[in-house]
């Protein structure tokens, strides 16, 4: 029975053992919270109280703010250009819809899409079978026709005859003479040719199918005469000028080249309020029409500026500034800010050249903080 009792006592003596460690936990957690309370405000209190001695005691700012440690630069003076960067894609002046010029069943198709094809190469044949008829037919009269003349010329010579026997038959033989090179011409245009060299986009057309004069066969496009043509916000009208540096590059080939803007657009486009720039490309056989390119205009450019990386430059209610390094103490000194090209901001005022930059560490320090500058 003892030994039961005990059993019982046990597990009452570890659950009170174990409240009470948790209630000093408890109290502990209580008391520390306490004092970091106390410590902030504290702290807080000791920062007011040097804020306060040292805006009438400098001397005492200077002595009592720890050194911070920064890396410093120097601003660069250097040739600053700037662009203006538009998406373009490649278009060719010689992009084509090829036609038929006469009536018929499409009797032949040589060409393929994507078939790169010689000037006045054949892409499709059309059914001249009724024209070849006409032809023979022609011919035919055309003999009888030369016979005839022939022997009214013959006749005419020896002063036999009338002059009007003579030019009625020369009439009629010159006369079957042209309407042999209409039909001949007439059998020339069911052969469809490839106007200049280029490559056969899209094929319109199938076997045996029935086209019309005007009926569009093929997509063609030519090799040369390409050129890009972007739309540029209208803030940049005056800006971007005829003849300015273009520098092209074509993302997909990793391609780049130079040349000039050759037109401006006259007419804002009222959707999305940009104007056509269009820049002529130098015959090339890495560049084909409808290819990205990346248009970089040149619309500034300043042979002697004063430029500093744009992180560096800060602002507040004044305006914006920089700090720079005068005797181990930073200041902080006002800019005016010219034109900004990707990582780098041009400074028309406030800096020359001379000037050490804070560079590593710029956001720890303050107007006349103490520097330590790393070496």
């Amino acid at each position: 029975m003892k030994s039961y009792s005990k059993l019982l006592i046990l597990p009452f003596i570890a659950v009170m053992f174990s409240c009470a460690k948790e209630d000093e936990l408890s109290t502990k957690k209580a008391e520390l919270e306490a004092k970091k309370s106390e410590a902030s405000e504290l702290r807080a209190s000791i920062e007011s109280l040097e804020k306060e001695i040292a805006a009438l005691d400098p001397e005492f700012g200077k002595m009592n703010r720890k050194s911070v440690l920064i890396s410093t630069i120097k601003p660069n003076k250097e040739h600053f250009q700037h662009y203006v960067e538009v998406t373009g894609s490649v278009l060719s002046k010689k992009n084509v819809n090829i036609s038929g010029e006469v009536s018929g069943r499409i009797q032949e198709i040589s060409a393929v899409e994507g078939m790169r094809v010689r000037k006045g190469e054949v892409l499709a044949v059309i059914d001249a079978e009724s024209v070849q008829r006409n032809i023979d037919e022609l011919e035919t009269q055309m003999e009888l026709a030369n016979i005839v003349f022939e022997k009214q010329e013959r006749l005419w010579n020896q002063q036999i005859g009338t002059e009007i026997q003579y030019l009625e038959a020369k009439n009629r033989k010159e006369s079957l003479e042209k309407n042999m090179a209409g039909l001949k011409t007439q059998m020339d245009r069911t052969k469809v040719k490839a106007p200049f060299n280029g490559t056969v986009e899209t094929v319109n057309v199938r076997m045996g199918e029935l086209v019309q004069p005007g009926t569009p066969m093929f997509q063609f496009v030519g090799e040369s005469d390409l050129f890009i043509e972007s739309d540029v916000s209208e803030r940049y009208v005056g800006i971007v000028n005829r003849g300015d540096s273009v520098e092209i590059s074509f993302p997909s080939i990793n391609e780049t080249l130079k040349t000039k803007v050759t037109a401006i657009g006259t007419i804002i486009n009222p959707n999305n309020r940009t104007f056509k720039v269009e820049v002529v490309l130098p015959n090339l056989s890495y560049v084909k029409p409808n290819m990205i390119s990346v248009m970089k205009i040149n619309d500034y450019e300043n042979k002697d500026a004063v430029t500093v990386p744009n992180y560096l430059v800060l602002q507040d209610s004044k305006g914006d500034y920089v700090y720079i390094v005068e005797n181990d103490m930073s200041k902080k000194r006002y800019i005016k800010r010219g034109m900004v090209y990707k990582e780098i901001t041009e400074v028309l005022e406030g800096l020359d050249g001379s000037e050490t930059l804070v560079d590593k560490g710029f956001r720890e320090v303050g107007d006349n903080f103490s520097v330590n500058i790393s070496q």
